[in-house]
């Protein structure tokens, strides 16, 4: 644009002078001829430069982010609804935080993870930065407004991390959370069993029945086994990190990436081994609590009895057929200090024996590449949080408020969800119920279509119509059938004299008694539709019925 703009001035000062020229040497006639002709060449040069311009940058979104649109939006949609009403459910009100923190907020919460935030340009004095998650935040929030001391709280926003994308498993730079928390002082263990309660609602609610496993630690276990091992003080928080990398890495390497690059002691490593492998039920508490060594460390010995009250609120809650012990959990932010678990599902680790895609060439590993075609990369966990006690205190010196949540990855849901949608039912573009059409009438019944509509709309049923006043009857089939709607109500002359309408089901097989409609009194419309619509969203019930 700046060059645009000295062209134009250019051209301004080059018009004055040929003007100026050619008044004092041909005549004011020849001025204004040699004027426009100027004027005509500097429009083309200016259209020209124009196009150049336009073309000089490519149409796209950033790496690690997307548009959203059409079923994904349908399904993403249903996934916020879901999520919102089991938190609604459990008594959590809605908060809102800035999109950007002050850096120095989020600065040494996330441990080695915070080489992931995005940093913003100083504007007006401040350094700030994306937020990284809903949680720091929220509990900038709390030490903010003291007079808060309990709260059940839930926030779905977006969130920024600088991370290598995979965009069709969910792993995103723009994406969505959806966070629980609960804040305040409590009996122990009582929040902590309610956010897991919580999470197995949500996903069966999303018909996730059986398909996946709440891994749970603590954070106190895994300090007691570091302190009986031998690791130093120093490192027991970049050990930590290492040992989380197992969900996604054989022994082997997480063994090597702790001796040679985090100086830890082998002897002390293969101690480790031996405890971080184990996953388990009841059994695997009762056979750590019988470890005298393990259990005389005061650390581990308040993370066992802590996990021996919480499984005992479980069983009361139903939820403990999806739990799983797991000794390789350790979340590798710096601010739990309690109970932690992440979900995970198939598909949230990937193939660790699988080759990753040959590169056509050598050059070195690009931070931005979008890693979707690499079989080793999973989708990873879908929910995760934990206790995080110490973290408000961080922000104000004026006590402690103790804190338990859990922040569920919408886009990592979505990516599976639609995948198992894509093989079990057809995605449809829209949620539309019915499509109100006028056949073999030549006025159109614009109005009379109207009126149905309005009266479908009072009775909260999703509804369309031509807004043809006089629309032929190929177009309306073809929007119905690209809208996937599942029902029409058609008039006609013949139907609107009589007060009657055609309520016609697609998709039915040809020779089915009703593949053409069945002629019902306008007054019954509204009952039959809700009854059908009902038995539609209830598969098993329609079964039953028929």
């Amino acid at each position: 644009m700046q060059l645009l703009f000295l062209a134009r001035v250019r051209s301004t000062r080059s018009l004055q002078r040929i003007s100026w020229t050619a008044t004092h040497t041909r005549g004011p006639q020849a001025a204004a001829t040699s004027c426009r002709t100027f004027t005509q060449q500097a429009l083309f040069e200016d259209a020209d430069m124009g196009k150049k311009e336009k073309s000089s940058f490519q149409l796209k979104t950033p790496k690690g982010t997307k548009d959203w649109q059409g079923t994904d939006m349908i399904i993403r949609d249903g996934i916020f609804s879901k999520i919102s009403e089991v938190f609604k459910r459990h008594g959590a009100v809605t908060i809102d935080t800035p999109v950007f923190e002050l850096k120095e907020i989020l600065a040494g919460k996330y441990g080695e993870d915070s080489k992931l935030i995005y940093d913003l340009a100083d504007q007006g004095g401040e350094l700030c930065s994306l937020r990284y998650d809903l949680t720091v935040p929220f509990a900038r929030w709390l030490a903010m407004n003291s007079s808060v001391k309990h709260i059940k709280r839930y926030h779905i926003a977006k969130v920024y991390r600088r991370d290598q994308p995979a965009m069709t498993k969910g792993r995103m730079r723009e994406f969505y959370q959806c966070d629980f928390d609960i804040a305040g002082e409590y009996d122990s263990m009582i929040p902590d069993a309610e956010i897991l309660r919580i999470t197995s609602e949500i996903f069966e609610s999303l018909g996730w029945q059986g398909k996946y496993t709440i891994k749970i630690n603590h954070r106190k276990i895994l300090d007691g086994i570091f302190e009986v091992c031998g690791v130093p003080t120093d490192k027991l928080r970049t050990i930590s990190s290492a040992v989380d990398k197992l969900d996604k890495s054989p022994w082997d390497e997480v063994r090597r990436e702790m001796t040679e690059e985090k100086g830890l002691d082998p002897e002390v490593a293969d101690k480790i081994g031996q405890y971080v492998n184990f996953k388990g039920g009841r059994d695997l508490l009762t056979k750590l609590t019988e470890d005298t060594t393990l259990y005389g460390n005061a650390s581990a010995k308040k993370g066992l009895d802590d996990m021996a009250t919480l499984f005992d609120y479980l069983e009361i809650f139903g939820v403990l057929p999806n739990i799983s012990l797991d000794m390789s959990l350790a979340r590798g932010l710096d601010y739990y200090t309690g109970v932690i678990y992440e979900v995970v599902t198939e598909g949230s680790a990937g193939d660790s024996t699988a080759k990753k895609p040959a590169k056509k060439d050598k050059k070195p590993a690009d931070a931005d590449e979008d890693r979707s075609s690499d079989p080793s990369v999973g989708v990873g966990s879908v929910a995760a949080g934990g206790r995080y006690d110490e973290l408000v205190g961080m922000f104000s010196g004026k006590g402690q408020i103790p804190c338990v949540g859990i922040s569920f990855g919408v886009d990592r849901i979505f990516s599976i969800t639609k995948a198992r949608m894509a093989k079990e039912t057809e995605l449809r573009p829209n949620e539309v119920d019915v499509y109100v059409m006028v056949l073999g009438s030549k006025g159109g019944l614009l109005k009379e279509r109207m009126e149905v509509a309005t009266m479908l709309w009072d009775a909260g049923i999703k509804t369309e119509f031509s807004w043809k006043v006089k629309p032929k009857a190929p177009p309306q089939w073809k929007a119905a059938e690209n809208g996937g709607i599942p029902y029409a109500v058609i008039l006609g002359d013949d139907e609107v004299r009589d007060g009657k309408v055609t309520l016609k089901k697609f998709g039915l097989p040809e020779g089915h008694p009703e593949k053409n409609g069945v002629l019902i009194s306008r007054s019954d419309l509204l009952s039959e539709l809700k009854k059908k619509l009902q038995a539609l969203s209830e598969p098993e019930l329609e079964e039953k019925v028929g």
